[in-house]
C-alpha cells in the first residue's frame, strides 16, 4: 500500500516537474567537450573533429542551460546543412536537435524533427522514446492550461455573483 502511495505522489510530482526519461548533462561535461573541440582543431582529422562537435552538441542540448541549449541547437542545424551524404549523422542530428527544441520548450518543432526521425528509421527505440515525451508534455501543458482557465471563470464567476449580490442588497 506504502509503495503505491509513494508511486502516486511521484507520478503527481512528475506531473507538475515535468520529469522524464531524458538526461540531463552536467556543465563540467560541457566544459570537457568544449576542450576537446578545441584541441581537434588543432589538426586533428576532419572525422575527429566531426565527433567531437557532435558530442558537444550532444552535451548542450541535454544541459538545463537554456544559452546552452540554443548554443546547441544552432551548432547542431549548422551540421545538419553540411552533413548531406552522410544519412546516419544526419538522422542523429535531427533527433538532437528534436532534443534541444524540446527542452527550449518547442514542442510543435521538436515533435516534427522525430516525426523525421521515424521516417527515416520507423523502430528507433530513442526517437520513439522521445515522440512520447513530447506528446506527454503537450498534453501535459494542455490539462494545466484548461486547469487555469476552469479557474479563472470560477474567479470570474464568483465576482460577478458577489457583485450581483451586493448589488441587491442595496
Amino acid at each position: 500500500m506504502e509503495a503505491k502511495i509513494g508511486k502516486f505522489f511521484e507520478s503527481v510530482g512528475d506531473f507538475f516537474t515535468g520529469g522524464d526519461q531524458i538526461p540531463w548533462c552536467e556543465p563540467d561535461i560541457i566544459a570537457g567537450c568544449e576542450r576537446e573541440v578545441a584541441d581537434a582543431e588543432k589538426g586533428s582529422s576532419d572525422e575527429l573533429k566531426s565527433q567531437c562537435i557532435m558530442r558537444l552538441s550532444w552535451a548542450l542540448v541535454h544541459s538545463k542551460r537554456a544559452e546552452d541549449v540554443q548554443r546547441g541547437i544552432a551548432m547542431l542545424e549548422a551540421s545538419l546543412a553540411g552533413s548531406g551524404s552522410n544519412p546516419l549523422q544526419a538522422r542523429e542530428n535531427l533527433y538532437l536537435l528534436a532534443v534541444g527544441y524540446y527542452r527550449s520548450g518547442d514542442y510543435s518543432r521538436s515533435r516534427q524533427l522525430v516525426e523525421h526521425c521515424l521516417e527515416v528509421a520507423p523502430d528507433w527505440r530513442q526517437a520513439l522514446t522521445l515522440k512520447k515525451v513530447i506528446e506527454d508534455k503537450i498534453k501535459k501543458d494542455g490539462a494545466i492550461g484548461i486547469g487555469i482557465a476552469a479557474t479563472a471563470v470560477g474567479v470570474l464567476a464568483g465576482g460577478v455573483a458577489a457583485a450581483v449580490a451586493a448589488a441587491r442588497k442595496k
